[in-house]
């Protein structure tokens, strides 16, 4: 029995190398084939996602547009040292965390809810309308986003209205974070929960009725049946999303802002436009920009790690 596994494991081997030596000689004898379909993507992958990315030079250079790169004076560390020394620094950094924690506490669960409860509507005419309401406002762009707010949430819009009172929102730093969140939620809760609907549809039926026959309730369910089904989906959601943490959306925050709510609404990302467009100091906002990718990219490591102990080794 022993030696006719092993024949069977030898065999197994045998085909696979024998498959991936087929594969390497049928890649040679086409390599034409392969450069006429692989290069376009190489090229523009290489001109527009690595070429660009030798502007980080100048995070650490006193960058001047009219001798380049290569005349422009070396520094060192000097604009990232001024931007941590900065006494606005940890103000802005505060505030682009709570906006992105606060956005990834309220508003992660909430595709996986709609996707639920959409997995269990028999009706699939229904189904297909609610989804159609549910996706439509996230190609809603941002700016309209934003500018719709803007006429809901003022002096004379449809809550103060509603509430007969006058108070504009749009000035009280107190409420940006709310209305940013809130707003996110509603444009891309239902586009985000389409993955979690595909994963669902994998969901075994015939455990599902055998739960059901066996009296269990939604929530039992959910827990034994469906929660498989996209447990792997929402881990790795969960750890994309917390690893760009610190990547807030800079347009919208931009749209948002006013006079009277930048305590709140100032975060890194439309600093670095202050700095970078409108002051003109490139150097030092491509610095600050660099400093928040690398935080994210730690945070990225960091929290696919801790979620692989936590689900058995499983991470990214």
């Amino acid at each position: 029995m022993t030696t006719n596994s092993k024949t069977v494991s030898n065999g197994k081997q045998g085909s696979k190398d024998t498959g991936f030596h087929n594969t390497l000689v049928y890649i040679r004898q086409h390599w034409q084939l392969y450069l006429i379909f692989l290069m376009p993507a190489l090229l523009l992958t290489l001109i527009f996602k690595y070429a660009p990315m030798s502007g980080i030079l100048i995070a650490f250079q006193d960058y001047n547009p009219f001798k380049g790169v290569s005349g422009s004076e070396w520094v060192g560390f000097k604009h990232f040292t001024r931007f941590l020394s900065s006494p606005d620094f940890m103000r802005y950094l505060v505030n682009t965390l709570k906006l992105s924690v606060y956005s990834l506490l309220w508003g992660f669960p909430v595709p996986i809810i709609l996707a639920l409860l959409l997995n269990r509507i028999q009706s699939a005419g229904i189904k297909k309308k609610i989804q159609l309401v549910l996706y439509l406002p996230n190609f809603v762009s941002v700016i309209v986003l934003c500018g719709i707010v803007r006429i809901f949430l003022s002096v004379t819009g449809p809550v103060n209205l509603l509430l007969g009172t006058d108070i504009n929102f749009m000035t009280m730093p107190e409420a940006f974070r709310s209305i940013y969140i809130i707003s996110g939620i509603w444009q891309g809760a239902g586009w985000a929960s389409i993955m979690y609907t595909a994963s669902l549809s994998n969901a075994s039926q015939e455990l599902r009725e055998a739960a059901v026959m066996d009296g269990a309730n939604i929530l039992q369910q959910i827990r034994t049946v469906e929660w498989p089904a996209i447990k792997d989906m929402v881990v790795i959601q969960f750890i994309l999303q917390a690893g760009n943490i610190m990547s807030i959306g800079f347009e919208k925050a931009y749209a948002l802002q006013t006079d009277l709510n930048l305590p709140a609404s100032e975060i890194i990302a439309t600093y670095v436009y202050r700095k970078g467009l409108i002051d003109g100091d490139y150097s030092f906002s491509t610095a600050v920009g660099l400093f928040n990718t690398v935080i994210n990219v730690i945070l990225l490591i960091v929290v696919n790690k801790i979620v692989a102990k936590m689900n058995d080794g499983q991470g990214i």
